[in-house]
Formats: structure tokens, sequence, C-alpha cells
């Protein structure tokens, strides 16, 4: 085996990882994996010899790439700053698909995606690689142009952000027992049980074009806008969506929606819609396979 096989292997061995933290960074598995393969592109032209940690290296630079990804596409507009739905990550309702298991550790559900979306890039960067990954202050504040205080102050700022978030509860099947119940709520076209399986303060967001999302708060106007897509019920598909009860919406196998919720205190508090047909076709619907 030459040099260059024992890099490329070397590399592999922190694909997964490297993947989790680019996920975490830019909320898309698409991009996570162009920010990774950038990376190895990077570690191919590097002098490897000088390198005493290739983990933390890789790290490092997976972010840095991640990073800019993120201010070109705040600078480009493409999306409001908050706006932007992340690309969920959808299983079989009997577990979640092994290559997406590091991608979904330490909870990564859309619930936090959306919080983390809101960020700024910077504090973003600060708040995955420390809180996520344990990466020191002192190796984070060159990346954001910072030094280590300010550094910490960005992962700070991001805490308080992710902390006002509620909660999603850890029982599945509680969480399953939820949506099932909206889901017929939503066949039914039931307006009072749909109001009686949400949240008070419930915020539903739906990505149906390249555009920014649509929001609808409170639990009156989200089951108003809930019913006008009700027909679409009957062809759910029960399935994981980053990790947690959701479904897909697949009338004679084609999916047209993916709905991931978020269920604190036995009531559904978030649900977030992406029927945008660009960014479903990017998906990897394994949840569809017989």
């Amino acid at each position: 085996m030459d040099e260059r096989d024992q890099l490329a292997d070397r590399f592999e061995a922190n694909r997964s990882h490297l993947r989790a933290v680019a996920y975490r960074m830019l909320g898309s598995v698409s991009e996570a994996d162009d920010a990774v393969q950038e990376s190895w592109l990077r570690l191919s032209r590097s002098k490897t010899d000088e390198l005493e940690n290739l983990r933390a290296w890789l790290t490092t630079v997976v972010a840095r790439v991640s990073l800019d990804m993120l201010r070109s596409r705040k600078s480009r507009r493409e999306e409001p700053l908050g706006a932007h739905l992340p690309e969920p990550i959808v299983s079989r309702e009997d577990g979640v698909d092994p290559e997406h298991e590091a991608l979904l550790a330490d909870s990564v559900g859309l619930a936090l995606l959306v919080v983390l979306e809101a960020l700024t890039p910077a504090e973003r960067l600060a708040f995955v690689l420390h809180d996520m990954f344990a990466v020191p202050f002192d190796e984070i504040a060159p990346i954001v142009g910072r030094s280590p205080t300010a550094a910490r102050q960005l992962a700070s700022r991001a805490r308080r952000r992710v902390r006002a978030a509620p909660a999603p509860d850890v029982d599945l099947a509680r969480q399953r027992e939820v949506v099932d119940a909206f889901l017929a709520a939503a066949r039914d076209g039931a307006f009072d049980a749909l109001v009686a399986l949400l949240d008070p303060d419930v915020v539903m967001r739906v990505d149906r074009d390249a555009g920014a999302p649509r929001e609808f708060r409170g639990a009156p106007s989200v089951a108003e806008q809930v019913l006008t897509f009700a027909r679409g019920a009957q062809f759910a598909r029960p399935a994981l969506v980053n990790g947690a009860a959701g479904f897909v919406v697949a009338p004679r196998g084609r999916p047209v929606a993916v709905a991931g919720f978020t269920v604190a205190g036995g009531r559904i508090v978030a649900m977030d819609v992406l029927a945008d047909p660009a960014r479903l076709r990017e998906l990897d619907l394994t949840v569809l396979d017989e």
C-alpha cells in the first residue's frame, strides 16, 4: 500500500465524523458531503508528515469550508437569515439507517437545526465545534478570526438561543401516538381535535419552493392550514425524520412532502414540512424502499 492509499484510508476512518460536523454546520446532507469532499482535496495537497493530529486538522478544515459555504449562502441572499428549512434525514420507522447514525447523534432534530439556522455563521461554528465536538476555543478562534474570549462569547450567545428552544419528548412511542392522532384528525377534518394536539404557541414552517418558508403560529392558525392539505394525509406513511416521529406523503409512491414534528409535553410544538420538489429530489428517502 503506497502513501496515498494509506492517507485515503485514514481519511475514510474520519469521514463519518466530518459529515457529522458539516451537517450540523450546514443543515444539508448534500452540502455536508461537498464540504467533506473539499476537505479531502485539501488534505491530498498538504504535507501530511507535518500533521500530528489528523482528525483535529480535518475537523478544522471541514469547519472552515462549511463556514465559507454558510457565508456565501447568506451573501447571495439565497434565503433570509433564520428562514431556511434544514434538509431532513428520513429513515424507516423501525430504525435509523446506519449511515445516518453519526449524523443524528446527540439528538440532532429539526428543532435544533432550525435554531442553528437562525444563528450567524460564526455563532453556529463556535457552538457546533465547542458544544458538540469539544473543540477548544483556542482552536476555534483562528477559524472565525476572533480572540478565544470572543469565540467563547459567540458560543455563549448561541447556547442561549438553543436552550430557549423546547426540549422534545424522548419517548419515541409517545411521539408516534401524538403524530398518529394528528394524522387521524387531519384525515377526518376534525379542527377541534387538531387544536387539542397542538401547543398553543405551535409554529408550522412550510417550504414549498425556492423562496423563504411560510410560517404559521398558534394552534388555531396551524389547524386551519393543516385542513387545507388534509387530503394528502391519506397518503402519509410513517417515518423517522431526524430520529423523531414524522411522515412522508407519497401518493402512488411519489414523495410530495416530508413532515417532521417536535413533540414536547405530549403536544406538537413545531411542525416542519418540506414540499419543494427540487429539494425533495435531493433527499435519500430510504423509508420508501420496500
